[in-house]
C-alpha cells in the first residue's frame, strides 16, 4: 500500500506543475488584445509566443541535466518561480522588447526548468507503464490551456489584457510550488519501483547522438509538431481567417484544442504501450496530414473547423507524449532527463518554423499546404526508425 501511495503522490505533483506551465497554450487569447491595446502588430505579438516556446525547448537541454543531477524538486520549484514571475512581470510590459523579455525569455526559462522534471520522474517511478504515465504527466501540460481558458477570458474583461498576466502568476505560484515538493527521485534497486525494466541499455548524451535513430526521431518530432503548435497557439485567429467565425465562436477553438490535445497525450500514451511507439506515430502522421490538408484546401464550415483542430490537436498531444517513451526505450532512464532535453529540440525549432511558413508562404492555407508535406515526410522517417545497437557500458 506504501508503494503505491508514493508513486501516485509523484504523479500528483507532476500534474500540479503540468497544469501551471500548460497555461502558455492560452496564448491565443492574448494575441490580439496586446495587439489593440498597445497598437503593435499581430504577428510581432505572436512571434512572443513562438519565442517562449523555442526558449522553454531549449532550456530543457540544460535542466535536463540538472534534475538528474540535483533531483527533480529543486529544479522544478526554481522553474515555477522564474515561470510566475516572468508572468508578473509581462503585465508591466508597454513594448514588445519588453513582452520578448519577461513572457518569453523569462517566463520561457521557468517553463523549460519544470517540464522535464515531471517527465523523466514519472517515468523512473513507472517502467513498465512508460506510455500509460507520460500521458498522464504531459496530458496535464495540454489540459493547462482548457483548465485556464474561462478564467483568462474573465480576468482579460474585468482588469484588462496586462492585469491578467500578473493575476496568472500569482495562481501558478501558489499551485506550482506546491505540486514541486511533491516530486522526487525513487531509490533505485528497492521495492519502491516497479522491477520490470523494459530497456536497461543506458546511453549518455554522447553515445545518443551518434546513433543514427538519434537524427530521425529528432526529425519526426520536429515535423509532428509543426502543425499542432501553429494550430493551438493561433486557434481563435485561424477560426476567423480560415473559416470565418466571429471572434467569440472561434475563441471556443482555444478551449476545444486543449482538450483533445490533453486527451490525445492520455490516449495515444497507453496506445503505445500495447501498439508500439512507432506504430501509433505513423498513425498519428497520417491523421494529421489528412486534416491539416483539408484546412489548407477548403473553407470549413463552423463544425468542421472544429473537428479538424480536435484531430490535429489529439494527434499533437500524442507525439508529446510518445516520443519520451519511445527515447527512454531506446536510450535507457538512468539519463533519460538528459537525452529527452536533446531530443526536445525538434519540438522547438518547430515552434520557429510555423511562424516562418505563414510569412514566407503569404498566409494561413499555402502555411497549412506546406505543413500537411512535411508531416508526410515525417511519416516515411516513423518507417525507417530502427532501435540503436547496444553499448558497452562506461567504466
Amino acid at each position: 500500500m506504501k508503494i503505491s501511495f508514493n508513486r501516485w503522490w509523484v504523479v500528483i505533483g507532476a500534474i500540479l506543475v503540468q497544469l501551471c506551465i500548460g497555461g502558455v497554450y492560452t496564448w491565443s487569447l492574448f494575441n490580439q488584445p496586446l495587439a489593440d491595446a498597445y497598437g503593435w502588430e499581430s504577428n510581432s505579438v505572436y512571434l512572443a509566443y513562438s519565442i517562449v516556446i523555442f526558449i522553454f525547448a531549449f532550456t530543457t537541454i540544460i535542466s535536463g541535466r540538472l534534475q538528474d543531477k540535483f533531483g527533480p524538486r529543486k529544479i522544478a520549484t526554481i522553474g515555477i518561480v522564474l515561470y510566475s514571475a516572468g508572468l508578473m512581470l509581462t503585465s508591466t510590459a508597454e513594448s514588445l522588447w519588453q513582452l520578448y523579455l519577461y513572457y518569453s525569455l523569462i517566463a520561457g526559462v521557468g517553463i523549460g526548468f519544470v517540464y522535464v522534471c515531471p517527465l523523466s520522474t514519472c517515468v523512473k517511478w513507472f517502467p513498465d507503464k512508460k506510455g500509460f504515465i507520460t500521458g498522464i504527466a504531459v496530458g496535464a501540460f495540454g489540459l493547462g490551456g482548457f483548465l485556464f481558458n474561462s478564467f483568462i477570458q474573465t480576468f482579460i474583461e474585468s482588469v484588462g489584457v496586462s492585469r491578467a498576466f500578473f493575476y496568472q502568476g500569482i495562481i501558478y505560484m501558489i499551485i506550482g510550488l506546491i505540486g514541486a515538493q511533491l516530486l522526487r527521485k525513487p531509490k533505485i534497486n528497492t521495492s519502491e519501483v516497479s522491477d520490470k525494466i523494459i530497456n536497461d541499455n543506458e546511453f549518455t548524451v554522447t553515445q545518443m547522438i551518434k546513433t543514427k535513430s538519434f537524427y530521425l526521431i529528432w526529425f519526426i518530432y520536429l515535423t509532428g509538431t509543426i502543425t499542432g503548435l501553429l494550430v493551438i497557439g493561433l486557434a481563435k485567429d485561424i477560426g476567423m481567417d480560415v473559416a470565418g467565425l466571429a471572434p467569440e465562436i472561434a475563441a471556443n477553438a482555444v478551449a476545444l484544442a486543449a482538450i483533445f490535445n490533453a486527451l490525445g497525450r492520455i490516449t495515444w500514451g497507453i496506445l503505445s504501450d500495447k501498439l508500439g511507439r512507432l506504430r501509433v506515430i505513423s498513425v498519428m502522421f497520417g491523421l494529421t496530414a489528412v486534416a491539416v490538408g483539408l484546412l489548407s484546401t477548403i473553407t470549413p464550415n463552423t463544425w468542421l473547423f472544429f473537428s479538424i483542430v480536435a484531430i490535429i490537436a489529439f494527434c499533437f498531444g500524442g507525439f508529446l507524449a510518445v516520443i519520451p517513451p519511445l527515447t527512454s526505450d531506446y536510450y535507457g532512464i538512468k539519463n533519460l532527463g538528459a537525452n529527452y532535453g536533446l531530443v526536445y529540440q525538434g519540438y522547438g525549432i518547430a515552434a520557429l518554423v510555423g511562424p516562418m511558413l505563414i510569412s514566407l508562404a503569404g498566409g494561413f492555407k499555402p502555411a497549412f499546404l506546406i505543413a500537411a508535406l512535411l508531416t508526410i515526410v515525417g511519416l516515411i522517417l516513423s518507417l525507417l526508425v530502427k532501435p540503436p545497437l547496444q553499448i558497452k557500458p562506461i567504466d
